[in-house]
């Protein structure tokens, strides 16, 4: 009886590490990947982050000092969130416009330890500087105003960029204020100042531990929902991409990370366009819950779940895994 042999069998490429390596598709580097960072008061303060095991906060000295750190294991860019303390937050949110503020001071402190060697992305919204958790100003009834925001965020925008950002990351989700920040930026003589839009930034269940971080979480009056994009929306997503880049944004971004890879690959292969993903602090925190219960291996998991944006089409990744991603993939 002779046999019959498939003259093709895909598992050969899989048999050994080196035809493995020699044939994967994607490729993960430390480079693909921006550090999320919380800025507190204070010197050489670290306070960690109750609902985010290894996140900390960290006062401007040591922001800076992981800024050093970032250069040194090759992330190109760090992202910065502020812990406003209590008795600066108004309603208004007019911290968010102090060129001495915490976000100010944390740009300056990095540009001047490591200069150009890494990028240094700001987050653009009200809710770290408002009394009452939102991320733009709110009219009698609670509701959160469209244009009246925007115009404080173009000088929020402009405030951050005079301190020396590189990417402003409106993450608001304002109708029209991309078109606003970029033309403000161009009338300002920021016209290499980078606009990294939250295009589609969902009504998640998964920002909690964040708010934490950056103290709004038990300030917050009622919900994000007119705002934020309704999580059983896709198409919508597209149109919000659409506008956004037609307005100036340079690149854009969707979050969360992982509950939304179908909106990260029809974003790419619509657009074309760079496409960053938010891995948030809801994903983090489950990742550390499932290698603490023993429920999986924290490296693999990280690991995988990044391999993950890349293949879905992301040109990097927003993570507090950074560091460890990073200090993996060097070796």
């Amino acid at each position: 009886m002779s046999a019959s042999y498939p003259s093709t069998r895909l598992r050969r490429s899989r048999a050994s590490g080196w035809s493995r390596a020699l044939h994967r598709e994607t490729a993960l580097t430390p480079a693909d990947l921006i550090w999320p960072l919380f800025v507190t008061e204070g010197e050489g303060v670290e306070e960690p982050v109750g609902s985010l095991p290894g996140v900390s906060r960290w006062s401007v000295d040591g922001i800076a000092a992981r800024a050093k750190e970032a250069v040194a294991l090759g992330i190109p860019c760090v992202a910065l969130f502020p812990n406003t303390p209590p008795d600066r937050r108004s309603d208004d949110g007019a911290e968010a416009l102090n060129p001495d503020n915490l976000m100010c001071r944390a740009i300056r402190a990095i540009k001047q330890a490591c200069g150009s060697d890494v990028g240094v992305l700001t987050d653009v919204a009200l809710d770290p500087y408002t009394s009452h958790g939102q991320d733009g100003l709110v009219d009698e009834d609670g509701y959160v105003v469209n244009d009246d925001t925007v115009a404080v965020l173009v000088d929020q925008a402009l405030n951050q960029a005079e301190a020396g950002a590189d990417i402003i990351a409106p993450s608001d989700m304002m109708d029209g204020r991309i078109k606003a920040i970029r033309m403000a930026l161009e009338m300002g003589d920021h016209h290499n100042v980078q606009i990294m839009s939250y295009a589609a930034k969902y009504a998640s269940a998964f920002y909690g531990p964040f708010r934490d971080a950056v103290g709004s979480g038990g300030l917050l009056k009622g919900d994000k929902k007119t705002y934020q994009m309704d999580p059983a929306n896709a198409q919508e997503a597209l149109r919000e991409v659409e506008f956004d880049i037609a307005e100036g944004a340079d690149s854009v971004m969707v979050k969360p990370g992982l509950p939304y890879l179908d909106i990260v690959r029809r974003v790419k292969e619509q657009f074309d366009v760079p496409v960053f993903a938010y891995q948030v602090s809801g994903e983090y925190a489950m990742i550390e819950a499932a290698a603490a219960a023993g429920a999986g291996e924290r490296d693999a998991l990280v690991m995988e779940t990044l391999m993950a944006f890349k293949r879905a089409g992301c040109s990097g990744v927003l993570t507090y895994h950074a560091p460890l991603a990073a200090k993996l993939l060097n070796g």
